[in-house]
């Protein structure tokens, strides 16, 4: 009798078990609470969500509804601190969290200070961080907004300083940082306007059989560098002291280097 009621507890265990599934979402507190389409079971007794954690605590609240609402404030979390929500469901009653953008981060950074070393270091300083986003370094040439590099956010409110190893061009170079959110709404630092002690580049020949070069003073130098045809598409680009342009069809070209925008022909 004993070994009887064992074995059916154990088949209970293991039956509910296996018919178990989790379903999980991470992202940051934002201020709003994430909603839950919460199915009926196919018996109609009951719904599908019969456990909700919360960076692994339990939620306190009623989740017997077709909706319901996962109150953060019962977490107490602060705004930017990092959320891990888990469902656990039937396997044959799907949930889904209904406004799941709520929980991605928001580009909020204040730039107190944007510097540039002897080094060519750039270095800047953050307060009011609400999730960890890409800062993206930009530099202004060839008449437009260029990104140069990226660094991953600490995405916290605190004191944050940052760096980044830049390639200035030759002459006056203005450099910024920025953040893109799920708004679509970009974000911007101050500018930062310094001229650079590299000297100007020059590239060569003019009719390219197969190699175009880049150099200074009979030197060949790395820059970086863009390729693109008469028509505006865009074909090569890269950091680098020469470019293969063996692959191009014969015509005119127009090359973005160092800090300006000139023409080459290839020929074979």
């Amino acid at each position: 009798m004993k070994n009887s009621i064992l074995l059916t507890l154990f088949l209970q265990v293991f039956y509910g078990f296996t018919q178990s599934k989790f379903l999980s979402i991470e992202g940051y507190f934002q201020g709003k609470n994430l909603l839950v389409f919460n199915p009926a079971l196919a018996d109609g007794y009951g719904f599908s969500v019969y456990k909700v954690t919360v960076n692994g605590d339990i939620l306190p609240a009623t989740i017997q509804t077709t909706n319901f609402e996962i109150d953060f404030s019962l977490f107490d979390l602060n705004k930017g601190e990092k959320v891990f929500v888990v469902l656990e469901h039937d396997e044959n009653s799907l949930p889904r969290f209904m406004n799941p953008e709520v929980l991605l981060p928001k580009s909020t950074f204040d730039c107190t200070a944007l510097t540039i070393t002897k080094e060519n270091i750039l270095k800047w300083t953050t307060l009011n961080e609400q999730g960890s986003l890409d800062y993206r370094i930009e530099q202004f040439k060839w008449e437009r907004w260029v990104e140069a590099g990226q660094v991953k956010g600490i995405g916290t409110k605190g004191i944050h300083t940052y760096s980044f190893q830049l390639n200035p061009h030759s002459g006056k170079n203005k450099i910024r940082i920025t953040q893109l959110d799920n708004s679509g709404e970009k974000r911007k630092s101050q500018e930062l306007t310094f001229t650079s002690k590299q000297k100007k580049i020059k590239k060569s020949p003019s009719k390219v059989y197969d190699y175009l070069f880049f150099s200074y003073n009979g030197k060949q130098i790395k820059t970086n560098y863009e390729i693109y045809d008469a028509y505006g598409n865009l074909l090569k680009m890269g950091y680098a002291v020469k470019v293969d342009c063996s692959n191009l069809v014969n015509g005119i070209y127009f090359i973005n280097f160092d800090n300006t925008t000139e023409k080459f022909i290839k020929i074979e």
